[in-house]
């Protein structure tokens, strides 16, 4: 009896002992761990420089070029300043004389050399010529164009002007000739004549010699 007892007892022990294991955790289930997640885990690595072809060279950098430096403006020419040739004369240039001549029924011979320094060059045409405020100006009285004429040192130009050309006594007196080189001169020059009737006059192109200025009207 006491045997059977015993087997009895040893069978449940068994018993309790497969219950006991069959109810435990399986570790067989569990899942793996999830892997990490986050910056550090998704980045990827810049990719490798291409390397350079065979037998080039590796390229440079270009290096920016410094800023050129503005150019200098020339400094403006002094008021006055006509020391070379081929500058146009204009009448603050030249020194102008008046003389009374008889020929041809009386006129003005004017003549006109540069001021010491200075080498300009007339034109081959007649001078501006007006007596009095309201300008009455000499018309030309050679209708062609002449050589232009450089003065310098002692060279001398001359124009003739008639300043009465009319029969009548309307003339009007004046003592001074406004006298201009081109047209308009910015600083025309006085230059007196002596008392001088005046009524529509004329003028003759600029010339070197004083007998090829005597105006034929």
């Amino acid at each position: 009896m006491r045997t059977r007892r015993l087997v009895l007892t040893a069978a449940a022990v068994a018993a309790i002992a497969a219950t006991a294991t069959a109810c435990g955790p399986d570790s067989s289930d569990a899942s793996p761990a999830p892997a990490a997640t986050g910056p550090a885990a998704t980045a990827t690595a810049p990719p490798a420089a291409a390397p350079a072809p065979a037998g080039t060279s590796p390229t440079k950098a270009a290096t920016p070029k410094a800023p050129a430096a503005p150019a200098t403006a020339a400094a403006p020419a002094a008021p006055g300043d006509k020391s070379g040739y081929g500058q146009a004369c204009g009448a603050n240039d030249l020194v102008f004389a008046a003389k009374t001549e008889s020929q041809a029924g009386g006129y003005i011979l004017i003549s006109a050399k540069a001021k010491p320094g200075i080498t300009c060059t007339l034109p081959g045409t007649h001078p501006v010529v007006a007596f009095g405020s309201g300008g009455i100006e000499a018309a030309p009285v050679e209708h062609g164009t002449g050589e232009p004429i450089t003065l310098s040192g002692a060279k001398t130009a001359y124009a003739g002007i008639m300043a009465k050309t009319t029969k009548g006594n309307q003339a009007v007196e004046y003592t001074d000739a406004v006298i201009g080189i081109g047209t308009p001169d910015p600083n025309p020059a006085s230059v007196p004549v002596g008392t001088t009737p005046v009524d529509k006059p004329v003028v003759t192109n600029w010339h070197t010699l004083p007998k090829d200025a005597v105006p034929v009207n």
